[in-house]
């Protein structure tokens, strides 16, 4: 089959030579892609910072499709049904599990990530079919209503920027501001305002990415030194309730936790891999700030999020900027790293 695979810092290449994947244990679903996409996270590799990243591996984590086989010990899908595919990969019978921490389950996976989650690597969804395991659990039938895109997004992002405005404790009249307007940030402003807030800031060193969340009712404010100040400014003086960071970096997270109010939240659903951050403490101690970290959980959040989708609260499609064929992966890739697209959706 076709399919997308690493070798290397920008080196990604299509290849006709993988096989195409088979039902291997009883709760397996073989799935025909439909619609995948490239998220930030895939970046890491791409750009070389993940050195024990494995040549040849699939990447990919966000899909849609039609499931083509179940094995044996999947009962409530079948051959012929429209489904999202969790990012996350998780049993659903252990006991992180059973508390709904799906990315703490004991025998946690991420699609197309190699072994850096969990411990045994599964093959992507940049590819034509793609094998899930746990398919019971990880995947969720669309409704007629939801097209294959929204769908795609629920997988993922959408999940996380929802992650980030509940980890957050937005209440209703909120002034919630978010540190990075990617896919991830621009979906947990709409989050946000689903919870009540009254007044999103979109925080971005882009104006290209400050005009979209403009453009989708927040207030844009550029990064720099005056950050703190400016935010200031447009909270008589106190801050913001909520600050959600979606960015990953320690200068990002240091941000949100200068322009914070006291006594505010501060929530980080970037992608984190620091060693070393020199946290303000005295600052953090002084403003009595709650610091939460929270990885999004699809598997917990699809139905509600599918609803809203349903009901027209959330259109999470607006975020893409280009359709490519699969063929192109490759440009798509060079595209987002470079800032060029907000979101890039491969079409197999």
């Amino acid at each position: 089959m076709r399919a997308l695979q690493w070798h290397g810092a920008y080196q990604v290449k299509i290849t006709d030579e993988v096989a195409t994947p088979r039902v291997e244990d009883p709760r397996d679903a073989v799935v025909r892609v439909v619609r995948s996409a490239i998220c930030g996270t895939d970046l890491h590799p791409y750009r070389g910072e993940i050195a024990s990243f494995t040549p040849g591996t699939v990447t990919g984590h966000e899909f849609t499709g039609v499931i083509e086989t179940v094995g044996p010990g999947v009962r409530d899908l079948a051959p012929g049904d429209r489904v999202v595919a969790s990012d996350i990969i998780a049993c659903g019978h252990c006991g992180p599990c059973r508390r709904g921490w799906h990315y703490q389950c004991d025998r946690v996976g991420l699609f197309g990530y190699d072994t850096v989650v969990g411990t045994t690597p599964f093959a992507g969804g940049h590819a034509e079919y793609v094998r899930v395991p746990f398919a019971d659990v990880v995947l969720f039938p669309v409704p007629d209503t939801v097209s294959d895109e929204q769908a795609l997004l629920i997988g993922d992002v959408l999940a996380t920027g929802y992650a980030g405005a509940v980890g957050g404790e937005v209440c209703p009249g909120d002034t919630v501001a978010v540190v990075g307007c990617g896919p991830v940030g621009l979906l947990a402003m709409q989050a946000a305002r689903v919870l009540g807030a009254a007044r999103v800031l979109a925080v971005d060193p882009l104006e290209s990415r400050r005009a979209l969340a403009a453009h989708h009712g927040a207030h844009p404010v550029p990064t720099g030194a005056d950050l703190p100040e400016r935010v200031r400014d447009l909270t008589d003086g106190r801050g913001a309730d909520v600050v959600l960071e979606a960015v990953g970096t320690d200068a990002a997270l240091l941000s949100a936790l200068e322009i914070v109010r006291p006594r505010g939240v501060v929530c980080a659903v970037g992608s984190h891999a620091s060693e070393a951050m020199p946290m303000p403490t005295r600052l953090a101690f002084a403003k009595e700030i709650t610091l939460r970290f929270a990885v999004g959980d699809p598997i917990s959040a699809r139905e509600p999020l599918m609803n809203l989708v349903c009901g027209g609260r959330i259109d999470p499609t607006f975020v893409i900027s280009h359709r490519l064929p699969l063929s192109e992966a490759a440009e798509g890739f060079r595209l987002f790293d470079a800032g060029e697209a907000s979101k890039v959706v491969l079409i197999p």
